[in-house]
């Protein structure tokens, strides 16, 4: 079954708000980081939101890929460029892969030595 993104959003949104009235500090922290981008205008907002979904889909974080896809979509970014920034991802997740099979590796010769 496919999930309601938008009811996702709309829900996560609601709870998360009521975190910052828990914590505000916690939530007033996460919106400092998520914008401090914005602030050197070295990259655009598409831009940061790509990587935001890239990152999105590496740390398997569905809210952030709520979050993200509806400002990317916001920023301008096609489904033709989130699918190349997601292909990144997958490109980073199969090369860590194999980067951590060479640790098995060595961690197995030395389990053997």
């Amino acid at each position: 079954m496919m999930m309601d993104w938008n009811a996702y959003r709309q829900q996560l949104a609601t709870t998360l708000g009521g975190l910052g009235k828990l914590s505000p500090d916690t939530l007033r922290g996460l919106q400092t980081l998520d914008h401090a981008g914005e602030k050197t205008g070295h990259l655009n907002a598409k831009t940061r939101e790509l990587i935001a979904l890239a990152v999105a889909v590496t740390t398997r974080c569905d809210g952030c890929i709520t979050f993200h896809t509806d400002a990317a979509v916001k920023a301008g970014a096609s489904r033709e460029e989130i699918a190349e920034a997601l292909g990144v991802a997958v490109a980073l997740n199969a090369g860590a892969a194999i980067v951590f099979s060479a640790r098995v590796l060595d961690a197995h010769a030395a389990v053997t030595a």
